[in-house]
């Protein structure tokens, strides 16, 4: 492990690096790094604390860099050192991305490196490290999102490591393949789409012209990414976050300029709009979305394009010529991302592999969480258009002991909306003070 640390106000920051195995059943093979930051409040710099890790969600985001104080983690400093890790694969941690992945040969021996960057190899990795960390003792997770998923699995196979789990937005299906995940997804999109143009009802004559455009010209965006309708309907993922609405408002009503060859996409929507569909950022996202629901021994085979086609009202071109509102889509990973996208094409076959594969092995077990006897607390936010509020109940009440706050007044993003009072209410639940 090393090390190096700096201030910022209000808290002292320790980088720390480690070095872990690919493949945690093959300890003595190959070794990747992991980069996690370590924050404590300057006034208890020296003081023993319990330590609370941070999983982010994802997959294939890194952990939020914060300045300072902000957010959720002040009022966990109040109690921890945190520990925020960038999960493998993201961040500092050996990214793996379109670039660095042709360092390991061709499709199929990347797609056999992926995978073994799902929740069960990260909870694997949380063990390794907090051993040099904490010096044995447990700590408390807190995961969003798919960090929920993963501190999951972490009560699932190594509960002895944790003192009490925090999940925020992520309570997954326990059993449930990826085509059951999507069959309850595409609802809900079509529920948050209609209560978007109910909000903004000269929303759906402004999406209906850019659906139109785009099918009909495919624009390249100045970044590169080609903007088909399917494409320009993704930008859903917007709706699943408490100020989403209001943000793809603002960006439709100023999507066209006149030009000398005519209306024509503003340079402005498509800077915006490259920053929203692109993955270089975060491929792993793409990659690797739906291995996060893969265990069953059937391959997920592009689940969440398959399962588009039951549901029609989704289909641009017959709603354009139908006058029916377009729909939005979000939380659905789908293999034309990898033709548009600049930064996933060169992944396209690789992900082709990792969607064929059978091999995946459980995440969850359903007796060692019947049993459990950690303590543990999780926000489940009403109709989330990322996780299936019902899933999540259902794997809340298979869960012993964990107690949950379900509320509508936060969508998927409430810790970071409003990360105090969230987090807040999830430690008075674990300590038994609510």
């Amino acid at each position: 492990m090393t090390y190096r640390q700096y201030r910022q106000p209000g808290v002292v920051l320790t980088d720390r690096r480690f070095r872990v195995p690919l493949d945690h059943g093959d300890p003595a093979g190959e070794r990747i790094e992991l980069f996690a930051r370590e924050c404590v409040a300057t006034s208890r710099q020296d003081a023993r604390l319990p330590w609370l890790v941070y999983l982010q969600g994802g997959p294939g985001f890194g952990a939020h860099r914060f300045a300072g104080a902000q957010a959720w983690l002040g009022r966990a400093l109040r109690d921890y050192r945190v520990l925020l890790l960038d999960q493998r694969g993201t961040g500092a941690s050996t990214p793996a991305n379109r670039q660095t992945l042709p360092l390991r040969g061709g499709p199929r021996e990347q797609a056999d490196y992926l995978r073994h960057f799902r929740a069960d190899a990260i909870v694997r990795d949380c063990e390794a490290i907090r051993r040099e960390v904490t010096g044995g003792a447990p700590w408390t997770v807190l995961g969003q999102s798919f960090g929920g998923f993963c501190a999951v699995h972490y009560l699932s196979a190594a509960p002895e490591g944790l003192d009490a789990a925090l999940i925020t937005g992520g309570l997954p299906t326990l059993d449930g393949h990826a085509d059951d995940v999507y069959r309850a997804a595409y609802p809900r999109m079509e529920r948050k789409s209609l209560a978007h143009y109910a909000r903004y009802p000269g929303d759906i004559e402004r999406a209906r012209r850019i659906a139109e455009y785009a099918a009909e010209h495919e624009p390249v965006l100045n970044g590169g990414y080609r903007l088909t309708a399917e494409a320009f309907q993704s930008l859903g993922i917007l709706l699943g976050t408490g100020d989403g609405s209001h943000r793809l408002h603002y960006l439709l009503e100023d999507a066209f300029v006149r030009t000398a060859a005519g209306p024509a996409l503003s340079d402005a929507f498509q800077e915006q709009v490259q920053a929203l569909l692109s993955y270089a950022a975060h491929p792993l996202y793409a990659v690797l979305h739906e291995a996060c629901y893969a265990q069953d021994g059937r391959p997920t085979a592009w689940s969440a394009e398959r399962v588009r086609a039951e549901f029609p009202r989704f289909d641009a071109g017959k709603s354009l010529a139908g006058g029916e509102p377009v729909l939005f889509t979000g939380e659905a990973v789908q293999r034309w991302m990898f033709d548009c996208d600049p930064a996933l094409r060169p992944l396209r076959e690789t992900a082709d592999l990792l969607a064929a594969r059978t091999d995946w092995a459980p995440l969850y077990d359903a007796e060692r969480l019947a049993a459990n006897d950690v303590p543990v607390a999780a926000a489940v936010y009403h109709d989330d258009l990322y996780v299936d509020t019902a899933d999540s109940l259902r794997t809340a009440r298979a869960i012993r002991g964990l107690r949950t706050w379900v509320t509508d007044e936060y969508e998927h993003d409430g810790l970071r909306a409003s990360g105090p009072r969230v987090l807040d209410r999830l430690l008075g639940l674990v300590r038994g003070e609510i």
